[in-house]
């Protein structure tokens, strides 16, 4: 049994999709996953960190092709959780939920499948120059050059995999980020490619401002 504090996050989130013409499928989908993750909230501080490693341990144990969904949730439930208006009435506004999903995912591929690629892939000039610009942003700020090398070899792996998308937008971004992160079975490998999704989406999207996104924060983050 839920505590009123999640109960009333959960009705409230299901209440707003449902609003906005959310299926019936989608709600019940949604609901089963919300009855996962409020068991262990109810336990925890209205925290972003704590609410961060819930979501990342409870994803331990979900198939891989249910990723999306299911971090999609966690991602728009967040706000219901902490209450904050704000940031409801925002995502509101923007369209912020998914309510009709892409129907569309990155074709299938192993991790190493995607790394071996590497060393012949060939990218186009629309891939390449935020691939030219994260580089050199990330020398400005002073990395060395291994991890330059990391950090772009991640980035390439976005690119591959987000190729067979039907439209460049953020929608598609989240899609292929979710549908690649259970690849990466050890959890420090994860959270730095979520560090890389985060500062290479600033170049990928063309934000003028991406160089200023770049190194300020590596604690990673499954809720992008």
């Amino acid at each position: 049994m839920n505590t009123p504090r999640e109960k009333e996050a959960v009705n409230a989130y299901l209440k707003l999709l449902q609003s906005k013409g959310a299926s019936t499928a989608l709600l019940h989908r949604r609901s089963l996953f919300l009855d996962k993750i409020a068991a262990v909230l109810e336990e925890l501080m209205l925290d972003g960190n704590e609410y961060r490693v819930a979501v990342e341990n409870i994803m331990e144990s979900v198939p891989p092709e249910d990723w999306h969904d299911n971090l999609t949730t966690a991602r728009e439930f967040y706000p219901f959780w902490i209450k904050d208006i704000k940031a409801i009435a925002a995502l509101s506004r923007s369209s912020g939920f998914e309510i009709n999903p892409v129907d569309w995912k990155p074709d299938i591929a192993s991790l190493k499948s995607l790394i071996d690629s590497l060393e012949t892939e060939k990218f186009d000039t629309s891939e390449n120059w935020p691939l030219k610009a994260y580089t050199q942003a990330l020398r400005f700020e002073g990395a060395d050059q291994a991890l330059v090398d990391t950090r772009v070899k991640l980035a390439k792996i976005i690119l591959i995999r987000l190729r067979s998308a039907p439209e460049k937008n953020s929608s598609a971004y989240r899609t292929a980020v979710d549908l690649t992160l259970p690849l990466f079975t050890i959890k420090q490998n994860r959270r730095l490619f979520l560090v890389v999704v985060r500062e290479f989406f600033h170049f990928w999207s063309g934000n003028p401002d991406a160089a200023s996104m770049v190194l300020k924060d590596g604690s990673g983050n499954i809720l992008l």
